[in-house]
């Protein structure tokens, strides 16, 4: 069975338009049509039921889908460890990381791993956890910087960074003259927070939700550099880590009472195949100050 064919089914059944698939695969969409065609007319069975612009896999598509991404994992797996008989200081690590963390905390450390391990291909997906825990789930990661306080069974965690989160505000905010923040206080102003799906972004949403508050959001962005300057404009304030705005002039940081913590792992699947470059990027990252 042609590989090529089940990763671009795989890629459609997950998406769910052939515009939108072809595009993320980098084909043309007349070029996706055609190697579905193909696969079905491959495999006898109809996979997907073309609805307007929508592609729905059928009973038959679904169960091709499991099916095929099993078996697109090992694929990947047999690769790797095959990789490695040819240089054991070879390799590619696909590593998930949000946008905050890998701005904040991982430039230095990846340009040295970089230095030290010239040849070890590292390629970042920048996600929220939510998503980067079930993107390693699937076998599309190998390692992943997850939340650490909701541990899924299937995947093993080892805790690397522990924050505070707090409410970070321009300096002249009526309310940085405070040394705590309630969430309660917090939730009546309006805001700047990131997307769904983000822990800086859930911690407050799920406040909201249990206490039927609703919240002012003016701006949602995960490109920390403009939240702070919307924050600095006075747009609205906004959750943060506490070590982001240790050398910011504009903004001050309030700890909330009671404290939140933002606990992160280092995440991979249990029956995943870790390869020597991913044992020793972790390695790495527990050596580094």
């Amino acid at each position: 069975m042609n590989l090529k064919r089940l990763e671009y089914f795989c890629q459609l059944a997950v998406i769910g338009n052939f515009t939108r698939a072809a595009h993320k695969i980098g084909i043309a969409q007349p070029a996706l049509t055609i190697t579905i065609q193909k696969l079905e007319k491959e495999v006898g069975l109809k996979l997907i039921n073309r609805a307007e612009k929508n592609a729905i896999l059928t009973a038959e598509g679904k169960v091709l889908y499991k099916l095929a991404t099993q078996l697109l994992s090992q694929a990947k797996q047999v690769e790797l460890e095959l990789e490695e008989l040819k240089d054991l200081e070879r390799g590619t690590i696909r590593f998930g990381v949000s946008a905050m963390m890998g701005s904040y905390y991982f430039p230095k450390v990846l340009t040295e791993f970089k230095q030290k391990y010239p040849n070890i291909k590292i390629h970042l997906v920048d996600q929220g956890t939510a998503a980067l825990e079930k993107m390693l789930l699937n076998g599309e990661l190998d390692l992943a910087l997850v939340r650490g306080d909701l541990e899924n069974p299937q995947l093993r965690y080892t805790e690397l960074i522990n924050e505070e989160v707090v409410a970070g505000m321009v300096k002249t905010h009526p309310l940085a003259v405070e040394k705590t923040l309630s969430l309660a206080l917090f939730c009546q102003q309006p805001l700047v927070l990131f997307h769904e799906g983000y822990f800086l972004r859930e911690v407050v949403s799920h406040y909201a939700k249990k206490n039927h508050v609703v919240l002012d959001i003016r701006m949602e962005t995960n490109l920390i550099e403009l939240q702070k300057s919307l924050v600095c404009n006075e747009v609205g304030i906004t959750t943060c880590l506490s070590r982001i705005l240790q050398d910011d002039h504009q903004m001050t940081s309030i700890p909330f009472e009671p404290k939140i913590e933002f606990k992160l792992s280092l995440a991979w699947k249990k029956n995943h195949y870790l390869s020597k470059a991913s044992k020793a990027f972790i390695t790495y990252l527990y050596q580094s100050p």
